[in-house]
């Protein structure tokens, strides 16, 4: 009782301490990525540190699931390195005894992992899905503050505008740049005003020129006008674009045939198995060798780490296109990891060698 108590404080100090160092990690990472998607219009500036937050807490069950990982990991290797395994083995306790205390430490952090997945992580994504829809919904002219350039949310046109007027629904010395239909055409009126056409946005230009130019024509064309309109946005297109798989309840993935959905729903169901056969992963990889280097068991475990989670996402991509059906992708890839582990567990537990296997085969075939 007192080895497993003293083994989960230490490993509850080492999952804490690689828990703020991955989490501090992944929020710089969401806030370079968060910063971009804002310069290129894609999220308002003044939502980056909802959209960082947002984002770092989908992916708090990947950075879990690490944590205990690398905790475990470097636990174990830290007593190989001082002699305590040592003298647990000479006790007369084997590796497979110490199954025990790592699951009574990992069990809480493999249900947080597991509502982190099914509930938390739609919830995240539907919130920075709804974020990103209302700033889309909002057009060109809107996102613009006046006296600066700044790119659409397409990238194909450039505005600068002069406001003025009080009123939101005007502006004065408009200024566009437009690069579609292989062309550039260069707009500039005196003022502006929005109108709702059709339920299509309209910018109305009002007393400008138009100037076009084609690459492959050194010739140009100018065009004067009194009124001049600009379709900004669809009415309807935002609103009728269909959730998004990532966004949407488990309870409402559990009751869809759809393949794209149970391939996302197969990803949710994985993750909490997945830590599971980290926790036995880990006591089964773990060793340590004097004469090698100290951090060679820690990145063995990342090296299996990576390949498990890619695993994990190509068979998403399998279920999402058909190539196999979701129970056979979670039933088949952890399934198989667990067998592995099992195996290579009970391989070290009883100190199974090849060269102790083959004679008795050769004895048996004697026989």
């Amino acid at each position: 009782m007192l080895f497993d108590s003293s083994i989960r404080k230490e490993l509850a100090r080492s999952f804490g301490a690689t828990l703020v160092v991955l989490v501090t990690v992944v929020m710089t990472m969401m806030l370079i990525r968060t910063l971009g998607q804002a310069a290129k219009g894609s999220v308002s500036p003044s939502d980056v540190l909802l959209v960082m937050g947002f984002t770092v807490l989908s992916q708090l069950s990947t950075i879990l699931m690490l944590s205990l990982f690398v905790a475990i990991v470097g636990t174990l290797t830290r007593m190989y390195r001082d002699s305590e395994m040592v003298i647990w083995f000479a006790s007369g306790r084997g590796l497979a005894s110490l199954c025990r205390p790592l699951l009574r430490f990992a069990w809480p952090v493999v249900l947080i992992i597991g509502l982190l997945s099914l509930w938390v992580w739609p919830w995240s994504n539907q919130q920075v899905q709804q974020m990103r829809e209302q700033f889309e919904q909002r057009s060109d002219v809107d996102r613009i503050a006046p006296g600066e350039f700044q790119e659409s949310a397409n990238g194909l046109r450039v505005f600068f505008i002069d406001k003025e007027s009080l009123s939101a629904d005007s502006a004065s010395n408009v200024f566009i740049v437009d690069n579609t239909q292989g062309k550039q055409v260069v707009t500039s009126s005196k003022s502006a005003r929005l109108q709702i056409q059709n339920g299509d946005k309209m910018a109305v230009l009002v007393d400008g020129q138009r100037v076009e130019t084609k690459p492959d024509d050194a010739g140009l064309r100018i065009s004067q006008f009194q009124e001049y309109a600009v379709r900004l946005s669809e009415g309807n297109s935002a609103s009728a674009a269909a959730q998004l798989t990532k966004a949407k309840p488990t309870l409402e993935l559990l009751g869809s045939n759809d393949i794209p959905e149970q391939a996302e729903l197969g990803w949710r169901m994985g993750l909490p198995l997945a830590a599971l056969n980290f926790v036995l992963l880990a006591l089964a990889v773990t060793s340590a060798n004097p004469r090698a280097g100290k951090s060679t068991s820690l990145a063995v475990a990342l090296l299996a780490f990576v390949l498990y989670y890619n695993l994990m996402t190509l068979g998403q991509s399998w279920v999402g296109s058909g190539k196999m059906s979701m129970p056979a992708f979670v039933l088949g890839l952890h399934g198989t990891v667990l067998l592995i582990g099992g195996l290579a567990l009970m391989a070290r537990h009883y100190r199974w060698t090849p060269a102790q296997l083959l004679p008795r085969r050769n004895q048996g075939a004697a026989a």
